[in-house]
C-alpha cells in the first residue's frame, strides 16, 4: 500500500532541504530528488559566500535574518567582501551605499588598494563589507538533510516527477522512483520548477535559468590569506581566496538557458581570466578548475515561496537565483510558517511573506 505523506517536497538541493528540516518535525514528509546525489547542481556548484548586500533590498532580509542561525551552526567564516569601481563607476559606488542606508549592513568607503595588493591603479573606489562570509555550502546542506531525517522524512533519490494530479484532497504523484501520495506538494526544483509545475497540471510562472560560469585558478603571486571577496560594482566579475593561495573567479555571466547540468564554456573562463587580469597585476599559472552552475530567478528576479493561487495544494518554493544558499534557513522558516498555516518563527516574524507570494503573478 503506497503511504500518504502530508508534504511531498520535489528537490533535495538547498531550498528542498532546508524545508523538510523545519518541517519534518510537524508532518509526515517525503523529500523526492530526480538526481541519484543531493545538491548536485546549483547547491553543489555554489560560489560559497554570505553577503547581505548580494541580492539587493528585497533579499537583504533573508540574508541578515539567517546570519544568526549561519554563525551559532558554524557554517560561516570571516571573509568581507570589497565593492570596487574606477573613477567611471562612482555613480554605482554611491548608489549601492544609499541602498542599504537605512538598513543594520555595516558598509564603509575604503582605500581598495589597502585590501588588494597588485591593484591596477584605475581601482580607485570601494565600499567594504565587513560582514561578508565564506558558507560551508556542503556542511549546510547535509545537517539539513540530518535534521529532515531523524525527524523522520524520506528521501527518494532517482525521483524525477514524471506527473501529479490533485484529486479529493490529495496529490498522486508518479515518479521515476514509483508512485507517492501527499496532501500537499512542494515544488522546490530549482531550474525544473516550471517543469514540475506544468507536470503536475500547474501554470508555469516564467521562471529562467541561467548559467554561471567559476573557475579554480592558480596565480603568481598567490593570494593571501587575508583577500576579502572582490566583487566589481558594475556587475563584471568577483573573485575570493581559496585554500593554498588559489582563487575562485567568475566573469559574473547569467547566460539565458533550458534546464540542465550546466558545463563551462571556454570563452566564459577566458573572458574571466581577462578581467580578473585587468584588475590585478598577477599572472595567471593554469586554470585548476572549471564548472558552471544554474541560477534561476522569476520575472522580477525575487524568490516565490507560497501556495498557488489557482491549486491551493501547490506550494511554490522556487526562483530563489545566486542567493538561494545565504538565505536558506530564515526562507525555510518563512515558507514553513505559510505552508503549515502556523505563526511565523520569531526570526522572520518582521519580514513580510507577500513580497514572494505566486500571487503577486
Amino acid at each position: 500500500m503506497t503511504t500518504t505523506y502530508d508534504v511531498a517536497i520535489v528537490g533535495a538541493g538547498m531550498a528542498g532541504a532546508s524545508l523538510a528540516a523545519v518541517v519534518a518535525p510537524h508532518a509526515r514528509v517525503v523529500v523526492l530528488e530526480a538526481e541519484d546525489a543531493f545538491g548536485y547542481h546549483a547547491t553543489g556548484r555554489s560560489a560559497a559566500f554570505w553577503s547581505e548586500t548580494y541580492g539587493g533590498p528585497d533579499i537583504q532580509p533573508l540574508t541578515t535574518a539567517s546570519g544568526p542561525f549561519l554563525h551559532a551552526g558554524g557554517h560561516l567564516s570571516p571573509l568581507g567582501s570589497l565593492h570596487i569601481g574606477r573613477a567611471e563607476d562612482e555613480a554605482a559606488i554611491e548608489a549601492l551605499l544609499a541602498t542599504f542606508a537605512g538598513s543594520d549592513v555595516m558598509l564603509h568607503r575604503v582605500d581598495p588598494a589597502a585590501f588588494v595588493p597588485g591593484l591596477r591603479a584605475d581601482w580607485t573606489l570601494a565600499v567594504h563589507e565587513p560582514s561578508s562570509a565564506y558558507i560551508d555550502v556542503a556542511a549546510l546542506h547535509a545537517w539539513s538533510i540530518a535534521m529532515a531525517r531523524n525527524a523522520g522524512a524520506d528521501f527518494i533519490t532517482g525521483a524525477a516527477l514524471i506527473a501529479a494530479t490533485h484529486a479529493d484532497g490529495r496529490w498522486t504523484i508518479d515518479t521515476a522512483a514509483g508512485g507517492y501520495r501527499a496532501r500537499l506538494l512542494v515544488n522546490a526544483a530549482g531550474a525544473w520548477s516550471d517543469v514540475v509545475a506544468a507536470r503536475a497540471g500547474v501554470r508555469p510562472l516564467g521562471l529562467q535559468a541561467y548559467r554561471r560560469t567559476m573557475a579554480q585558478v592558480r596565480t603568481d603571486p598567490g593570494a593571501p590569506s587575508d583577500l576579502p571577496h572582490v566583487a566589481d560594482v558594475a556587475g563584471r566579475f568577483y573573485f575570493k581566496p581559496e585554500p593554498g593561495g588559489r582563487i575562485w573567479l567568475t566573469p559574473h555571466d547569467e547566460i539565458p538557458t533550458a534546464p540542465c547540468d550546466a558545463a563551462p564554456e571556454e570563452i566564459d573562463v577566458a573572458l574571466a581570466i581577462d578581467r580578473f587580469e585587468r584588475v590585478v597585476d598577477w599572472r595567471v599559472d593554469a586554470v585548476e578548475r572549471r564548472w558552471a552552475g544554474l541560477r534561476t530567478f522569476a520575472p522580477d528576479r525575487l524568490p516565490i515561496y507560497g501556495f498557488d493561487p489557482r491549486v491551493p495544494a501547490f506550494f511554490w518554493c522556487a526562483g530563489q537565483g545566486g542567493f538561494g544558499i545565504q538565505t536558506a534557513p530564515a526562507a525555510a522558516l518563512l515558507a514553513a510558517g505559510e505552508l503549515l498555516g502556523t505563526a511565523p518563527d520569531p526570526a522572520v516574524a518582521a519580514i513580510d511573506p507577500g513580497r514572494y507570494s505566486p500571487r503577486r503573478f
